[in-house]
């Protein structure tokens, strides 16, 4: 019997992060002759975290580090989410040996589940399988496997892409504001695209000062950088990077002209 979950339905909480922000300790650490007591003391200034975030100076966002626990993601995602190295992860184990105690469970989008499609069979019959009937095959291959006394180490390898994956996933500021920025545009898969919106807004009503003007690149930039890959739903909505810099090039040729007319 598996346990099956939808893409879209999982959970993200924050485990910690928020509350005495640290960038602005850090930022007047830099700058200050004060003693480091005297700087520690000193009224939270929003002002200071506003200029760090403007400014781009991003060091001083990496002293701010926030938690989250996250569940009923697939395994795909968890490919996708690991590349973002300037992370830390700790991943519920796969391998351990739970005695078949362990939930077979998936996430996947509906569609996937719903769609059928006709097969042949190891002895030549044809039948036809949707998704969710061939999740629930693979489930019981792993029991047959557990009770023929095969590790659960091994027998995870046939398990499929939409096994459900649980994680704390640490990340300081400065690399949730640059995730934020890839993971939150609408060219990013579906799922990670969830996971992403749901730690910002944690991210959001935690720190908001921190992540003032956080999200996708478009958001953060104020044109899209993909240029050409610009997804579909943006195009004439959201300028591309080379749109943006004709529309710059154009109006400094402009400025530069108007100047010239003005010392004639």
């Amino acid at each position: 019997m598996i346990k099956e979950q939808y893409t879209g339905q999982g959970k993200v909480l924050l485990l910690a992060g928020g509350g005495k922000i640290y960038t602005d300790i850090a930022a007047r650490f830099v700058r200050s002759e004060r003693s480091l007591e005297d700087i520690v003391a000193s009224e939270y200034s929003k002002k200071i975290v506003e200029n760090i975030v403007s400014s781009n100076h991003g060091a001083a966002l990496e002293f701010d580090f926030f938690l989250f626990g996250i569940e009923g993601y697939s395994r795909v995602t968890e490919t996708q989410l690991v590349r973002k190295r300037i992370a830390s992860y700790l991943i519920k184990s796969g391998r351990a040996e739970l005695g078949g105690k362990r939930t077979f469970s998936v996430v996947y989008p509906e569609s996937v589940a719903n769609f059928a499609a006709e097969v042949t069979l190891p002895d030549g019959h044809m039948t036809r399988l949707t998704g969710r009937e061939l999740a629930a095959i693979s489930s019981q291959w792993y029991d047959a496997g557990l009770e023929a006394g095969l590790p659960e180490q091994d027998l995870r390898y046939l398990k499929p892409q939409a096994t459900e994956f649980k994680a704390i996933i640490g990340m300081n500021a400065h690399a949730l504001r640059d995730w934020f920025a890839i993971r939150c545009c609408k060219n990013a898969q579906a799922e990670i695209r969830d996971l992403a919106n749901k730690m910002l807004r944690l991210c959001r009503k935690a720190a908001p000062d921190l992540f003032a003007g956080a999200g996708p690149s478009c958001v953060q930039l104020g044109y899209c950088p993909e240029n050409r890959l610009i997804n579909p739903a943006c195009k004439g909505r959201i300028l591309t990077k080379d749109e943006a810099m004709e529309l710059l090039k154009k109006h400094r040729k402009e400025a530069f002209a108007q100047l010239e007319n003005d010392q004639d």
